[in-house]
């Protein structure tokens, strides 16, 4: 192939130029263009007037109208108009041809037409080289495979490619005619060397040449797959025609449908069941065996005779025998179980009953899963437990329909054939884990299920049929009641498991995981004990969790450890003394032995400060694993009268921190506080432990006698606690969560505690063991709180400092009137203290 440069064209310094959307015009190829933005329409015409020398270029952003120079690519070609002709609509149509390649050197705008200046791009008269040689004819076999694979391109192109003049030419001909965008063609246009052109032209040939023998495969395989279709379809006709010859005689060549007619008979189903597999066996036997139809249809009509349609458990309505067995298992949960003796009780009253369904609600590890369990235990009823975390699919609950290959039932329908009867119990656990996406909304689909006046008439998608869950009893669990969606909310009654206190845990370690790990590592009970008070350490210094998960995992691995040291110490009395081991001694697992069992502790033991502090006060939080104490930090320095407030705060805790200041701004002359301390002194608010994030508005009378604190000077009491949400005028509002803070107070060496006076109805149902060992302070106003945590000033007598009898509600608790629970504050899913 002739490199014969090209003939020199004189190209003038400045020439009109055209953007184009989505083109790339390469030299010796002639083009139609159709012009309609007003401004290449002008340039065409101005190089009508001059010598029809244009400069075309591709623009970077086809959607931008009017592009200026960066966003045009710089290399574009000079082109020659061969002929113009005006289309309705002021729309042009240019015929150019490609003259050469051209860099843009200057770009201007006059009267509304685009002038650039251009310098002609070099390297058309390289030198020919045998690799310069390889490459052209490697190009042209790859744009031959091209012409033959691409249906919209003729095989005449293919006579042209012996009458290229130059590599040039043949570089710009196979771009031209190889259908690739912009971003593929603009390299080739812009690269100066033949044999980096033609690099680029290989890749883009190979590229393409793939993908075209890919989609020719597909092709392929499809119509295989259609002409076997056919084939198969034509002869199951002519099958079907043979059977209607021969008549019922050919059914029973393997007796299938014989076979399912008998089980019809026994099964008993409804009517509308009934008849729909009736009507299912009828096209099983037009079909032959190994159909993929015939596989669908036994599939579903498996289902729907191993179905638990008429088959149910009698209940056991014994009152005391069901009580006995929750309390078996399960230690304290008081009101969990009075709800479930109670649902009991009208059931064995009404027979049958379309009650509320329960929703157990508690951090993990406090018994919901094991405590559904014991319902279904008590009940004598069949238990299946079905996990929806995770779930965010509608099909998961209702089903494919059976269009689709390989559907299913739901998991509703799945658990029913499971459990083997209509009236189980199915616990749906993790009931707040469920999400949705584009393939739907699971608890969408839950609602007909958890509701009473729908789930006697339940549909799933597979089975297409209504099966009634009237006689389930459903139980469901979720670790945080706002995850749940309102609507399924709204069909449940939630009953809340607090965490384990102290005295709870130690019991349940006492009666149920010791004896437990000690059955199941193969030890003796009466020659492995433990103490109370490891037990007590163990839970205090290993472990930090609101159920007992973590404290099992404990207990289980000191009994790994004292059942390796046993085995060891038979296997050396054996070698010692050659004959049989004598009984294992008694191991007393002990405080004192807990860290060589269990290593140092890693679980912070919070106790109350030894004396009083200035500008500290102790606070009490919740967390998910119990309560804690709260240290809140205030320091006084001269500043412009700023509130800092660091340690991880939220947005409720940091505006609880701002009522508490303007609160004591509005009183601080009553309290002593010099005129414009605030203003010349910045306020800084700390609560240690910083990675822990903190939220809540029951720290707020703590913050104002933290602060009052360090504005009086006057040093706050080290043997009290408080809790407690305060408002700008100084009201004293309720808290949640006093079980489990007043437990923390205690852990701690607290001997008071002041709460919120709207906090005494929570007394009553509190643990003995708490309320004997704590004095609690109900008070109203801020005014209370300051006067009993606040010693008296430096030169004041001591005497001035009331005595704790002062601060002491005005009535005992136990006379105090009876009102509703006030709601705790919603639990949310952070880790983190929430005061």
């Amino acid at each position: 192939m002739s490199n014969a440069k090209q003939t020199q064209i004189e190209i003038p310094g400045r020439l009109p130029a055209i953007p184009l959307r989505d083109v790339v015009i390469f030299p010796y190829m002639i083009f139609p263009l159709l012009i309609g933005r007003p401004s290449s329409v002008k340039a065409v015409e101005e190089a009508m007037l001059r010598d029809k020398l244009l400069f075309v270029v591709a623009q970077k952003d086809p959607q931008e109208d009017e592009p200026r120079r960066a966003g045009l690519y710089p290399v574009g070609t000079v082109v020659k108009v061969l002929q113009i002709l005006k289309l309705p609509n002021n729309v042009v149509k240019v015929l150019v041809e490609g003259v050469t390649r051209a860099r843009i050197k200057r770009y201007s705008l006059s009267a509304e037409v685009r002038f650039v200046d251009v310098l002609p791009l070099g390297g058309e008269d390289q030198k020919e080289t045998p690799r310069l040689e390889a490459l052209a004819r490697v190009a042209a076999n790859l744009f031959r495979r091209y012409v033959n694979l691409n249906p919209n391109l003729p095989d005449e192109i293919l006579g042209s490619l012996e009458q290229m003049p130059h590599v040039s030419v043949l570089i710009d001909f196979i771009a031209a005619h190889v259908s690739q965008n912009v971003e593929s063609k603009q390299p080739i246009l812009e690269a100066e060397a033949i044999d980096e052109r033609l690099q680029h032209v290989i890749q883009l040939l190979e590229g393409e040449n793939e993908i075209l023998e890919l989609e020719r495969t597909i092709e392929n395989q499809v119509r295989d797959k259609i002409s076997k279709h056919q084939r198969a379809y034509y002869l199951q006709e002519q099958l079907r025609v043979i059977r209607e010859e021969l008549g019922d005689q050919a059914d029973d060549d393997e007796g299938v449908v014989s076979r399912y007619k008998e089980k019809l008979e026994k099964a008993k189903l409804p009517e509308d069941a009934h008849a729909r597999v009736e009507e299912e066996l009828d096209k099983l036997r037009q079909m032959t065996p190994a159909s993929p139809e015939a596989h669908v249809i036994r599939t579903y009509v498996d289902w729907i005779l191993s179905l638990p349609w008429n088959e149910k458990t009698k209940d056991n309505l014994d009152m005391s025998n069901a009580e006995r067995i929750l309390d078996e298992d399960h230690y304290g949960l008081a009101k969990p179980k009075e709800r479930i003796l109670e649902h009991l009780a009208v059931l064995r009253l009404v027979k049958k009953m379309r009650g509320q369904i329960i929703c157990f609600v508690g951090p993990p590890g406090v018994g919901k899963t094991s405590l559904g369990r014991s319902i279904a235990r008590a009940l004598k009823r069949n238990f299946v437990r079905l996990s929806l975390g995770g779930v965010r699919d509608e099909a998961e609950i209702r089903g494919h329909r059976r269009t689709y290959i390989g559907a299913l039932p739901g998991r509703i329908i799945q658990s029913m054939k499971k459990a083997g009867s209509r009236n189980p119990v199915i616990l749906l656990d993790e009931i707040d884990k469920m999400s949705m996406d584009f393939r739907g909304d699971p608890s969408a689909a839950l609602l007909e299920v958890l509701d009473p006046q729908q789930n006697n008439a339940f549909s799933d998608h597979y089975l297409d049929l209504d099966f009634d869950l009237s006689e389930v009893m459903f139980i469901t669990t979720a670790n945080v009641a706002g995850d749940i969606p309102p609507a399924l909310r709204d069909r449940m009654e939630l009953i809340y498991l607090p965490g384990y206190l102290l005295h709870e845990k130690l019991h349940i370690a006492q009666d149920f995981l010791v004896p437990r790990q000690l059955q199941e590592h193969g030890l003796d009970a009466e020659l492995v004990t433990f103490d109370a008070a490891a037990l007590e350490a163990i839970v205090m210094q290993y472990t930090q969790e609101a159920g007992v998960r973590t404290l099992e995992r404990r207990v289980a691995k000191i009994c790994r450890k004292v059942a390796r040291e046993q085995v060891g110490a038979e296997d050396r009395r054996k070698l010692a003394k050659g004959r049989k081991s004598r009984k294992p001694t008694l191991v007393q697992v002990d405080p004192a032995a807990l860290e060589r069992y269990l290593g140092v502790a890693h679980v912070l033991e919070r106790r109350a400060p030894q004396a009083p502090m200035l500008g500290k006060a102790v606070g009490l939080a919740w967390t998910p694993v119990g309560g804690d104490l709260l240290m809140i930090e205030v320091g006084l320095y001269p500043g412009r009268g700023r509130l800092v407030m660091t340690g991880k705060l939220g947005e409720v805790m940091k505006e609880s921190a701002m009522a508490a200041l303007t609160w004591l701004r509005m009183h601080a002359a009553e309290l002593g506080i010099k005129h414009g301390t605030f203003d010349k002194h910045d306020l800084h608010v700390h609560i240690p432990e910083g990675a822990i994030p903190k939220d809540g508005p029951s720290a707020g009378i703590t913050m104002v006698t933290a602060m009052a604190s360090a504005a009086t000077g006057r040093l706050v009491r080290h043997d009290t606690a408080m809790t407690g949400e305060v408002t700008l005028h100084g009201d004293v509002l309720p808290i949640g969560g006093l079980n489990e803070k007043a437990m923390a107070a205690l852990r701690a060496g607290i001997q008071s505690v002041i709460i919120p006076e709207a906090n005494q109805r929570d007394l009553g149902e509190m643990h003995e063991s708490i309320k004997n060992k704590l004095e609690f302070l109900p008070v109203s106003r801020m005014e209370q709180v300051l006067e009993r945590m606040l010693l008296p000033a430096k030169g004041r007598s001591a005497a001035a400092a009331p005595p704790l009898e002062t601060v002491k509600p005005r009535r005992p608790v136990a006379a105090a009137k009876p009102a509703a629970k006030v709601p705790a504050k919603p639990v949310r899913k952070s880790l983190g203290r929430k005061a």
